[in-house]
């Protein structure tokens, strides 16, 4: 599941960005203010931005230049009234790795952020194989020996989570922030629910627990069946 920052003053446009995005499984945070919004980068990590120009409390322009003075290579996706070209030269030239003038359509705010998470992962389309498991991460699907598989939303997204880092070892905090965000109260073994679904579905081996430490890919996994 990609978790999304997003720092937009208008209510009713970050709403609406809020709900489309959770349709396309995608976790949001959003802050209303440009201070915020750009403390929130510095405590968390976040797959993509969607930055606003015209904020309180600051100027969105000005929250990018300070990220990436910091170092952090986070995608940002500005999405602002500003239509000035030198507007958007300005952007790009602060570190934005895309710009998108209002009004938008929701489609193509939901394709430029997906292209820019999936760029990047170092992934150049939607299609992630593991083995004989393919998950389209546009179309939401994931399938096993051409055989459709159904997964809840939770499974969908901790699936997602492990195939965009199948080398890595997911600790069960990092999977709760992922899934659930900042604001949820989550039970002690609801991630582990979760994965115990996914091994019921793909095998007992094909997530690893490494004790005290997290979860992975196992690297040699075969479904069991």
């Amino acid at each position: 599941m990609a978790k999304v920052l997003l720092i937009e003053d208008d209510v009713d446009i970050a709403q609406g960005l809020i709900a489309g995005l959770g349709m396309q499984g995608m976790m949001v945070e959003w802050f209303a203010d440009a201070k915020s919004g750009e403390a929130a980068l510095s405590a968390a990590a976040f797959d993509a931005v969607l930055l606003d120009l015209s904020l309180p409390k600051g100027d969105g322009m000005q929250v990018l230049a300070n990220w990436r003075q910091m170092g952090m290579d986070t995608p940002v996706l500005i999405i602002t009234a500003r239509d000035a070209i030198a507007n958007r030269v300005a952007g790009l030239n602060a570190g934005a790795d895309d710009y998108l003038v209002k009004p938008f359509a929701l489609d193509e705010v939901i394709a430029r952020l997906q292209a820019l998470i999936r760029r990047s992962q170092g992934r150049s389309q939607s299609l992630i194989r593991y083995g004989e498991l393919v998950f389209d991460s546009q179309s939401r699907q994931v399938s096993y020996q051409d055989k459709p598989v159904e997964l809840t939303g939770k499974e969908l997204a901790l699936l997602e989570e492990f195939l965009a880092a199948p080398k890595q070892i997911h600790s069960r905090a990092t999977l709760e922030d992922k899934l659930y965000g900042w604001s949820a109260e989550v039970d002690s073994n609801t991630i582990e629910v979760h994965i115990h679904h996914l091994r019921k579905k793909f095998g007992s081996e094909f997530i690893l627990t490494k004790r005290g430490i997290g979860y992975y890919l196992n690297p040699n996994w075969q479904i069991e069946k």
